[in-house]
């Protein structure tokens, strides 16, 4: 998947190499500074996290607070040889699609432990904390939350007379929109490649994921099965969007939607902003996704920060964690406009940083999309699962194969 603000590339410095500590252990660094490592991928990316560090070292100024980052694939890959040498910052960021294959360098977090950071639960957005949560047990604590929502193009839906996606919408209207919005010159919709923007539809409509709570791999699950092959004949049998050329096109749907070439595509909450100022100039609306027969299932995600498993200072890094999701860090996250706030009372924030006329509707369509959201179940090798899936998807959209096969396909090969 490509997160606008958590993903976008940048040469980062060798000396940002994610050591996060000094011989005497991942509390500190050789200034025994409390390191805190984090992906950034521009020097806006880094201004922001910079923010939030003055204000936790405003909180705790009898100790240091060293701030390290580098760009979302290289810090995931020196995150790696870093759990595995015993080696990770006190205090390091997290992302809810990568959790499962990291929870082993990580402390869980006890009530206890949210006392000592002075967290309160209640202060976050329901379901903000299963963010960052494996199996049950929690590992850090959100500072954004997201989901995904149906973005659509006013003037092709306009243009053409399709529906207008509404709060209350389901998989009739949908298919409606998206076919009376295809013409010779557009598609009505987007197809995805990326995990989240191709699942999001299938796990709204069967009202399940392709994974169980405990860590299973579900990707037979027949509910599941149904609605992927019903997202892929969107395709390859009502042809209202148009094939892949390429897995290298993760971004495919997303794109079209952005470039005025598609009327609808599922993406994050995380790029409001970016459509709503599309370089077409176009009008964007958004709605959460439709309903199916159980009602509309989307997840949340996002990203925070966890203290390391072998962190010499826990209670320290604590105190740190609690500053770094305090309600002055969030109302400075709410205020840029950067990303959703996981902290209840800075989420109006967010909302008062959009031009005043995208206000009122993306207040709406946010609130519709968090009403009802699961966190994101996944197996410890989820990775691998995604790996696998993508490529795939390029054979599915042109129906060399079929969307089940290749759920079977990848059950077999990573299921327990």
């Amino acid at each position: 998947m490509k997160k606008m603000h958590y993903f976008t590339a940048v040469a980062a410095s060798a000396a940002l190499v994610l050591t996060g500590c000094s011989a005497g252990g991942s509390s500190a660094a050789s200034d025994g500074a409390m390191v805190l490592d984090m992906w950034a991928g521009s020097e806006e990316d880094t201004q922001a996290l910079k923010a939030q560090v003055e204000v936790a070292k405003k909180a705790n100024p009898d100790l240091k607070i060293e701030l390290r980052t580098a760009p979302w694939g290289d810090f995931f890959t020196k995150l790696t040889t870093n759990m595995a040498s015993g080696n990770m910052a006190c205090i390091t960021g997290m992302n809810s699609g990568m959790l499962a294959g990291y929870t082993g360098g990580f402390a869980k977090l006890s009530t206890a432990d949210l006392k000592t950071a002075g967290i309160e639960e209640d202060d976050f957005a329901p379901g903000a904390f299963e963010i960052l949560t494996n199996k049950g047990d929690l590992y850090g604590i959100p500072f954004d939350m997201s989901t995904m929502l149906a973005y659509y193009n006013e003037d092709i839906l306009s243009e053409t007379g399709a529906p207008v996606p509404s709060a209350d919408w389901d998989f009739d209207d949908f298919e409606e929109t998206v076919t009376t919005a295809t013409t010779a010159e557009h598609a009505g919709f987007g197809i995805g490649m990326g995990g989240f923007q191709w699942q999001a539809l299938p796990i709204a409509k069967s009202g399940v994921q392709p994974a169980t709570e405990d860590g299973e791999l579900d990707l037979t699950n027949p509910a599941f099965v149904d609605a992927a092959t019903w997202y892929s004949g969107l395709v390859t049998e009502q042809k209202v969007a148009l094939p892949v050329s390429s897995a290298s096109d993760i971004g495919w749907g997303e794109s079209q939607f952005a470039s005025g070439a598609a009327a609808v595509a599922i993406d994050g909450t995380w790029n409001a902003v970016t459509y709503l100022n599309n370089d077409p100039g176009f009008t964007a609306g958004m709605a959460p996704l439709p309903a199916g027969k159980d009602g509309s299932l989307g997840l949340v995600l996002g990203s925070g920060y966890g203290i390391s498993a072998d962190c010499q200072d826990k209670e320290a890094a604590l105190k740190v964690l609690g500053s770094l999701v305090s309600e002055e860090a969030q109302d400075s996250i709410a205020s840029s406009g950067r990303s959703y706030p996981a902290r209840v009372s800075s989420q109006p924030l967010y909302f008062e940083s959009l031009d005043e006329e995208h206000r009122a509707p993306v207040k709406a369509a946010f609130e519709a999309a968090f009403s009802n959201v699961e966190g994101q179940y996944v197996t410890d090798n989820w990775s691998k699962v995604e790996t696998f899936l993508q490529p795939q998807l390029v054979s599915v959209y042109s129906g060399q194969t079929s969307m089940a096969d290749v759920l079977k396909s990848a059950q077999s090969q990573f299921g327990n």
